[in-house]
């Protein structure tokens, strides 16, 4: 079977149950996700619990080729695992390079950029989502170059979303810039990472206030925007269109991961 089939066949039997939960994590499986509406405004989200599933970065196969994709994601893994969640994992170069700190495996691929610049990616503060030893942290940027952690996983993003409880200074409330838009958070205790996508274009202000004020999380990162796209097979999605960058999954045991 392979990890495309096993990933639809999760999907499938959680769907078996009814249709999206009534409110958010109702089942409390490794990885749970639903659609939802903040301000009338439609998202998704999928909360990952890092004690039952695995979180990681995937950019290239065993070949070296970039991914590209999430069902090549789902086709990569072992037979006893599926993808159960997956979305973009942070900004690209035009051949799918990462633009910033980028870490898989305990490799550096890409140093970590301090620097401001143009576009999303130099609107500082920025980030870094880190994963090591079943915890993620959200990190900003020059904190992190200061006292390096060690992270298993790493990809630098920009601008930060909330930082310590506080939105990002450069956010307006009555911006006109929208655009779809994904991203990532984590609770305060480091073993439940929540990532979200808007299913409109929202503002940047918007959008942190759902990590904020939707979710009650201190410290959360944009990964992309435009380009955003997300798998959810406990929703029945794949989005698809042009080759990706990093991705960002959750994979669960294929005999367990329907707890």
């Amino acid at each position: 079977m392979t990890g495309k089939i096993k990933s639809l066949l999760l999907g499938a039997l959680c769907a078996l149950g009814g249709g999206g939960p009534a409110v958010l994590w109702a089942d409390q499986a490794p990885v749970s996700c639903a659609d939802f509406r903040f301000e009338e405004t439609p998202f998704t989200a999928c909360e990952i619990d890092l004690t039952r599933a695995q979180m990681r970065l995937f950019l290239r196969d065993g070949a070296g080729e970039i991914f590209g994709s999430f069902l090549n994601v789902a086709d990569s893994l072992p037979e006893n695992q599926v993808l159960a969640f997956a979305m973009n994992g942070g900004m690209y170069h035009p051949d799918r390079r990462p633009v910033g700190l980028y870490v898989e495996q305990g490799q550096e691929e890409m140093r970590i950029i301090t620097s401001d610049g143009p576009g999303n990616f130099g609107l500082l503060p920025n980030g870094v989502f880190c994963l090591n030893a079943g915890k993620a942290a959200v990190i900003e940027a020059r904190s992190f170059e200061a006292a390096p952690p060690v992270c298993e996983y790493a990809t630098q993003s920009g601008p930060m979303l909330v930082i310590d409880g506080a939105l990002h200074p450069a956010f307006l409330p009555d911006s006109t810039s929208r655009y779809i838009r994904n991203g990532v958070g984590v609770r305060m205790d480091g073993t439940s990472v929540v990532a979200v996508i808007s299913d409109a274009p929202v503002t940047f202000h918007q959008f942190a206030r759902v990590f904020r004020d939707h979710f009650a999380i201190n410290n959360a990162l944009f990964l992309d925007g435009n380009v955003s796209r997300f798998y959810a097979p406990q929703l029945g999605r794949a989005d698809f269109g042009l080759p990706l960058g990093p991705i960002l999954g959750a994979v669960v045991d294929a005999q367990t991961g329907l707890e």
